[in-house]
């Protein structure tokens, strides 16, 4: 299990990462080790990203999105965004050497929504995606929110069915700057 602020995560992959199980490792092979219980760290060496990381940032979304962009009249809107402003506010995360994966969350007044979630497509199905949702969980329970919510778009149907299958459920479709958007919640439970 992954010790993450002041939670615990399921048992991933098979390693204990509370006292952290010797000759453990991640799917790349790489050592893990347990994380500090702040809000900085945790599973696979997730990271606060810095000003530093945005050029590795901007890679990762854009390899992750390059599959949609036939599939939609215009760039899907992560690989449009500035996330100078995330990065500086402390909201998006970052693991791997190198970068590997992107998480931005925003917390709203009653939920955490999950603004982004990019995963290289070298390091996808690996588990790496679910283990940083989970993450995004446990920050929700920590901020004392009790629900989960995202958007992802009518093209990207292989997300829409991985968040179902993580308890996601659809609760509005509407056409937003020319996006086809799907709105996706999830309550959490104690």
């Amino acid at each position: 299990m992954c010790l993450l602020p002041g939670v615990v995560l399921r048992r991933w992959l098979g390693c204990d990462l509370i006292g952290v199980r010797p000759g453990c490792s991640s799917p790349w092979g790489r050592p893990m080790t347990a994380t500090p219980s702040d809000s900085t760290a945790g599973p696979l060496g997730l990271r606060r990203a810095t000003a530093d990381d945005l050029p590795a940032i901007k890679a990762v979304i854009g390899a992750a999105y390059a599959r949609y962009l036939t599939r939609m009249d215009k760039p899907p809107a992560p690989m449009l965004r500035d996330y100078g402003p995330s990065v500086e506010a402390g909201t998006t995360w970052v693991t791997g050497s190198p970068i590997t994966a992107v998480l931005t969350l925003d917390s709203r007044s009653d939920h955490l929504y999950v603004e982004n979630i990019a995963v290289d497509p070298s390091a996808q199905g690996r588990g790496l995606g679910r283990a940083l949702m989970e993450f995004a969980e446990q920050e929700a329970a920590r901020r004392g929110l009790s629900r989960m919510a995202l958007i992802t778009h009518e093209a990207m149907t292989e997300n829409q069915a991985i968040y179902a299958r993580l308890g996601y459920v659809e609760i509005e479709r509407r056409s937003e700057d020319g996006y086809r958007r799907i709105y996706m919640e999830k309550p959490l439970t104690g």
